[in-house]
């Protein structure tokens, strides 16, 4: 029988000033301004339906995503949370974070978000090499960065994430060194390191720039790796680093294979009751998103079949750098752990995991090739 996992809440925001070259996130450029009230009714209204398959069950995280959710006024943010606390019970000491751009920050609206219960900011930095963020099709620059954060401090918002890219279009090593060492100069809590990829549907897959090799590519890892390393962030994920204590919690949930309400436009849900484990999924344009709810008709779902547990599990654990425990895979999936113990030694043998005394881990080699190792439980599934 399944247990009732952690529970989050996820809220997508789709709109974005302008659609960057590599992003195949669900966004959507957006002129004029924002239907911000009659979003915020269509998500209260999508919240209500959907709270109803969690009856009794507190929300420990909620995190507001997109598309550009610093485009939302403060007073939107404001009803949008207390409408959430008037329909789910949130736990008092809920983590609730919201992605912000540089180049979308007013003065003061990080104080309104504080007022509105946020307590955590994740700030797209990507870059502070003007070059790059250009190539990137960035609309700030690298000086408003210490900008946003300056705000974050002044609002007394103390916990917040920088995202930081590397490898990026016509990067070298000091270039990626000098990034590193400018964002730990703003002493976030968290930072998400991770290396530009190509994904299909995007600008920069159909039209590749030129790219870091992948020997280059490999030594900005290690070197950055050390840098952060040096400055005290540890790395719990296999793009996020954190001080002790500062992990993002909501996104350990989902990597924890735990529940998640998924609402706004293209937002992704899971759920788990009563033996089953459901995946939900909204429309993805901002049009449709609203013809859906009105109609009553906002989610779409599928069960998850025992036979593809065990590769969802592992897609998301296997991201830990710690790894994950076998009790926690039977709690999670129904699972005996002896349905996989043929794929976790193969991958053993084959040096890309590690016995714990609790579990299993990803060795350095994968993490290396993490996406070989979670396909090699396609096999399980």
């Amino acid at each position: 029988m399944l247990a009732d996992p952690p529970l989050g809440l996820y809220v997508h925001v789709p709109w974005c000033v302008r659609k960057c070259p590599y992003c195949d996130f669900n966004s959507h450029v957006h002129k004029g301004a924002l239907p911000e009230d009659r979003y915020v009714d269509a998500l209260l209204s999508d919240l209500e339906s959907e709270a109803t398959h969690v009856p009794g069950r507190v929300i420990q995280t909620i995190f507001f995503g997109g598309g550009t959710p610093s485009l939302l006024a403060a007073e939107t943010v404001a009803r949008l949370i207390a409408g959430i606390r008037a329909r789910v019970e949130v736990a008092a000491d809920a983590e609730i974070s919201l992605e912000a751009n540089p180049g979308t920050v007013e003065r003061g609206r990080f104080a309104g978000y504080r007022d509105s219960g946020v307590n955590r900011i994740s700030l797209g930095a990507q870059s502070f090499g003007g070059r790059q963020l250009a190539l990137l099709g960035r609309i700030h620059t690298a000086e408003d960065v210490p900008v946003a954060v300056a705000e974050i401090a002044s609002a007394g918002i103390g916990n917040f994430n920088l995202d930081l890219m590397y490898a990026l279009p016509e990067q070298s090593l000091q270039d990626a060194l000098r990034d590193v060492s400018a964002a730990i100069a703003l002493a976030p809590t968290h930072l998400s390191h991770y290396q530009l990829t190509l994904e299909p549907g995007t600008v920069f897959h159909s039209r590749p720039p030129a790219l870091p090799d992948e020997d280059l590519a490999d030594q900005i890892e290690l070197a950055t790796h050390a840098a952060l390393r040096s400055a005290g962030y540890r790395r719990y994920e296999i793009s996020a680093w954190s001080m002790p204590g500062a992990e993002c919690r909501h996104n350990l949930n989902y990597w924890h294979f735990g529940d998640y309400l998924g609402i706004g436009a293209g937002a992704h849900g899971k759920r788990s009751a009563a033996g089953r484990i459901v995946r939900t999924e909204r429309p993805k344009g901002p049009k449709e998103y609203f013809a859906a709810v009105e109609a009553g008709q906002s989610s779409m779902e599928r069960a998850i079949p025992s036979s593809e547990r065990p590769f969802e599990f592992f897609l998301n654990a296997l991201r830990l750098v710690d790894g994950f425990e076998e009790q926690a895979f039977e709690a999670t999936t129904g699972l005996r752990i002896a349905t996989v113990h043929a794929a976790l030694e193969s991958a053993q043998a084959r040096g890309l995991l590690a016995r714990t005394p609790s579990g299993w881990q990803p060795t350095a080699l994968g993490l290396r090739f993490l996406n070989d190792l979670q396909s090699s439980f396609l096999v399980s599934a």
